[in-house]
């Protein structure tokens, strides 16, 4: 265990939210529901405007609506969280090598690494300070809530305590102090229904935790939650913060402006993926056993579906057959916003007699173009261009029309106007899509 507290874990607040606030003047201060939005749509993330009205992640957009009927609902701008979120990295990795994210808008930094004079309290604290403020600054304006002690587990822990725009520094030693007190889903990886078994044998809090054996938690729960919980408990984790990890998986995943409802291209694309992985993969001399597909519908749901072979393999025709196998059982009926196709489980060998194929199988990929249809899906929220009043971005759009506040991060609330769907002056705007990088963590 560390003897100091340097493990920070920064967590950016309400991140979609705030990003959407950031770059929408006239949402500044008023309540933003980011998530899908149709009748089956869940919440993503909610402004701490919306969240006073008990609004928050993971619920439905249905009650969402019902609870806070005046907040913006919109749909998801995925470039502008990227590009967000990897500012915020770069500072993070200008403080230290040692930077493991954990997603867009999260990561632990180990300070040991950081070139501090010494790491007592008082000295951590200004330097987490400092960081929270050169973040807000890059990004324009976004808060983050930072925590920072001896271990991973309670760097997390300590960054939830302050929220938003929060800061706590646990001191070595008074650890355990802090986490008795608190619910047992405090615990990464306690969800509901290792709650409910635990509250079953009256265990609520980590006081209660502590008190059972760890062969008890075992029986209960099995041996490696068990194990878990039970250090976890006493505030024991000495697990180090990862700059890099090892791929896990190779994927390649497209977006798609216009949402996909046709089938036979949806397939199409998938085999074109297959084969960009399947290159990929002989390229870093590897082979995997998972192979996986992600669907993004309409609303924002997310799907995943994934199958896994007796013998790991490269074989582009492998991986789009099951890719295109993984499809079929799904109901894509309303309209695809993103497909992709991954491989895990990977291995330095591969299986030549696999299904059959012998050595390397040759793929010919369909030249695919995907449709543009003449009138355009208008998401609120999403980013457009107007050939005479610039940029805006898109308040809400139905029965041929689609309606525009012009405005952008570095301008006042703009005007508002409203146009027929099909104005050809009215596109949608993005930034440059950067290349996918050859190998993604899984």
């Amino acid at each position: 265990m560390r003897a100091d507290a340097s493990v920070l874990h920064l967590d950016l607040d309400a991140f979609f939210a705030a990003v959407e606030q950031r770059d929408k003047p006239s949402l500044r201060g008023k309540p933003v529901v980011v998530g899908g939005i149709g009748g089956r749509g869940v919440v993503a993330t909610a402004s701490y405007e919306a969240r006073r009205y008990g609004v928050h992640s993971a619920m439905s957009t249905r009650e969402a609506r019902s609870r806070c009927p005046h907040a913006a609902f919109l749909s998801g701008r995925f470039h502008a969280y990227r590009d967000t979120s990897a500012q915020v990295m770069r500072v993070l990795r200008a403080v230290s090598p040692l930077v493991e994210p954990l997603s867009l808008d999260e990561a632990f930094v180990d300070l040991e690494q950081a070139g501090l004079p010494d790491l007592t309290v008082p000295t951590v604290a200004a330097f987490a300070e400092e960081l929270r403020a050169r973040v807000q600054e890059v990004t324009g304006g976004l808060t983050a809530s930072v925590g920072v002690g001896t271990s991973k587990f309670v760097a997390k822990v300590a960054s939830d305590l302050d929220k938003p725009d929060g800061l706590v520094v646990v001191a070595p030693g008074t650890e355990q102090e802090l986490l008795r007190p608190m619910r047992v889903t405090v615990i990464p990886g306690v969800g509901p229904a290792t709650a409910e078994r635990l509250r079953r044998v009256g265990i609520h809090t980590v006081a209660d935790l502590e008190t059972v054996s760890e062969d008890e938690l075992v029986r209960l729960l099995g041996k490696a939650n068990g194990h878990w919980l039970f250090h976890l408990a006493r505030a024991q984790d000495d697990r180090p913060v990862v700059a890099e990890r090892e791929a896990k998986s190779v994927s390649v995943e497209g977006t798609y402006d216009t949402d996909l409802t046709d089938r036979r291209l949806m397939e199409g694309l998938l085999t074109r993926q297959a084969g960009e992985v399947a290159d990929r993969l002989r390229k870093h001399g590897l082979s995997g056993r998972t192979v996986t597909i992600k669907v993004r519908l309409h609303d924002f749901t997310t799907l995943s579906r994934s199958t896994t072979l007796a013998s790991p393999t490269d074989g582009a025709g492998t991986i789009a057959r099951l890719a295109r196998r993984l499809l079929a059982d799904l109901d894509t009926s309303g309209g695809v916003r993103l497909l992709g196709v991954g491989v895990s489980g990977l291995a330095d060998w591969i299986q030549e007699d696999l299904f059959g194929e012998t050595g390397e199988e040759e793929v010919e990929l369909p030249e695919i173009e995907v449709p543009h249809h003449s009138r355009q899906s208008w998401a609120p929220g999403m980013d457009v261009a107007h050939a005479e009043m610039g940029r805006g971005w898109v308040w809400g759009s139905g029965r041929g029309v689609v309606t525009v506040r012009f405005e952008t991060a570095e301008t006042p609330p703009g005007p508002v106007r409203s146009y027929a769907d099909d104005d050809p002056r009215l596109t949608a705007w993005q930034p440059p899509q950067p290349q996918d990088p050859e190998a993604e963590p899984g």
